[in-house]
């Protein structure tokens, strides 16, 4: 009997952000905040992509985006003194394996996530003769019906040494109880390990502009099966990470980001307000 072989593709938000990422570099001004096109090489997407609504409407997303992806950047470069391992918790298309190399080379990095996305990155990265190196860990889970923690450890995560943990664009997928759980466990990590996670205001909170694509992102999820179910004030954030036992965490909020990467811009390149993240240490 002829068996159908399963066709695999990565989750459509690991695509839609790769893609943000890459437009970044084709249409915003330099200088870049950063420098990422090797998702849009994997896609590899028709060539009218930057007209997709999700990619033309979409600028204050897109800055928010990129500003998450060198937030994480550089707090790893810096932390890259005094830990070994690395975790991306819901990694999507992450590239900094294979861009930022002479950094990466010195950890053991942990992409954990669907297994659909893991399994057709994987492939592309092969077929596209990008290196895989052996440090570089690919942690499938389904997270419905699997323990992240527990298939962390079986692909080799040292539980005794610091790491930093790098979780975006998760939490609002979450209940409150599923997120609590996860910072639990993040928490019980060695001393000296970092969490660096986003989370999402609530609609009044938001700044006017943002609020009609919020709705509309909103929409979309709920149509999709994947509604948004989570947010929080930094009020409640902070109080999430003192339940689940950080020693030491505070909030980096969108007017923290325009600080750090958009202070000097001309452009009219800023980010959306709605996301906040958690910066914690054990």
């Amino acid at each position: 009997m002829k068996t159908t072989k399963k066709i695999v593709e990565p989750d459509n938000t690991a695509v839609r952000t790769a893609l943000w990422r890459a437009l970044h570099v084709l249409a915003d001004d330099k200088p870049h905040i950063i420098e990422d096109t090797i998702g849009l090489k994997l896609i590899a997407p028709n060539d009218d992509w930057q007209e997709r609504p999700d990619m033309k409407y979409t600028k204050r997303l897109r800055a928010s985006i990129v500003a998450r992806a060198r937030f994480i950047e550089d707090l790893i470069i810096e932390e890259s003194k005094q830990i070994y391992q690395y975790v991306i918790l819901g990694a999507g298309l992450d590239t900094f394996a294979q861009r930022r190399k002479e950094i990466a080379s010195q950890l053991e990095i942990f992409e954990i996530d669907q297994p659909d996305t893991l399994t057709w990155k994987q492939q592309r990265l092969t077929e596209l003769g990008f290196d895989v190196p052996k440090n570089l860990h690919f942690v499938p889970v389904d997270f419905e019906k699997e323990n992240w923690y527990d298939r962390l450890l079986k692909a080799g995560f040292d539980k005794n040494k610091p790491a930093v943990i790098a979780c975006t664009g998760v939490t609002l997928y979450l209940t409150k109880e599923a997120i609590l759980e996860t910072l639990k466990r993040i928490a019980t990590l060695a001393s000296g390990s970092t969490l660096a996670m986003s989370f999402y205001l609530p609609m009044n909170l938001l700044d006017e502009e943002d609020k009609p694509m919020q709705e509309i992102a909103e929409k979309g999820a709920r149509e999709a099966g994947t509604p948004m179910l989570s947010f929080f004030t930094p009020e409640e954030i902070l109080k999430l990470a003192d339940d689940a036992g950080f020693k030491e965490a505070k909030t980096i909020s969108t007017k923290d980001m325009e600080q750090l990467y958009f202070a000097n811009r001309t452009d009219d390149f800023l980010p959306a307000s709605g996301e906040v993240f958690l910066v914690a240490k054990i």
